[in-house]
């Protein structure tokens, strides 16, 4: 009897942010996973992306990989992301026979992979990675909320909305900025 391909989906939230780390997803998925509820990320509301975050967990493999904000300075949002997506591969205690990665970038030294634009729409696994990714750094921003409450990232999760850029004109930057990313540098610069 053939064994069965062991696929992993891969995908990462927080590029564009002008706060918080970038997050990444290794997925494998379980029997018993109603992919029904696997869609992108995006295109669920907030309440259904935690619940469906939750189902996924408790059918599947999965891990998170993180670079944090000196690490984007450091390398650039690319290879930030990049790192972040190999970290969360290697924390997977499953090993892929195959990944699949949302993009067209993969990190280096990766063996046996596709990287597919639009991936987190078109494939389930990697939508499955893209909503454990958001659902994670969307709670982590929250929390930073709870210190930092002058940049509203509890409902912007750290993207540059009127909101933040308002907080960021008015109070500066905090140590969770990314300090190379033009709006923020244009606070630092002044």
């Amino acid at each position: 009897m053939k064994k069965k391909l062991i696929t992993a989906g891969v995908d990462e939230v927080g590029r564009g942010c002008l706060a918080g780390p970038v997050v990444s997803a290794a997925v494998v998925l379980r029997a018993g996973i109603n992919l029904e509820l696997l869609k992108d990320s995006k295109k669920i509301s907030f309440k259904k992306r935690v619940e469906v975050s939750d189902h996924i967990k408790s059918h599947s493999f999965y891990a998170i990989g993180l670079a944090s904000v000196d690490e984007i300075l450091d390398l650039n949002i690319l290879q930030a992301t990049l790192l972040s997506m190999k970290r969360a591969l290697e924390k997977l205690t499953v090993k892929p026979d195959l990944t699949l990665i949302d993009g067209n970038f993969a990190p280096s030294g990766l063996k046996n992979y596709k990287t597919i634009i639009n991936g987190d729409e078109k494939i389930k696994v990697i939508s499955a990675a893209s909503i454990i990714a958001k659902v994670y750094r969307d709670n982590l921003m929250i929390k930073l909320a709870k210190e930092f409450s002058d940049y509203a990232w509890e409902s912007n999760f750290g993207y540059g909305t009127r909101a933040h850029l308002e907080g960021l004109k008015k109070f500066g930057i905090t140590s969770h900025h990314r300090k190379g990313f033009k709006p923020v540098h244009k606070i630092l610069s002044h």
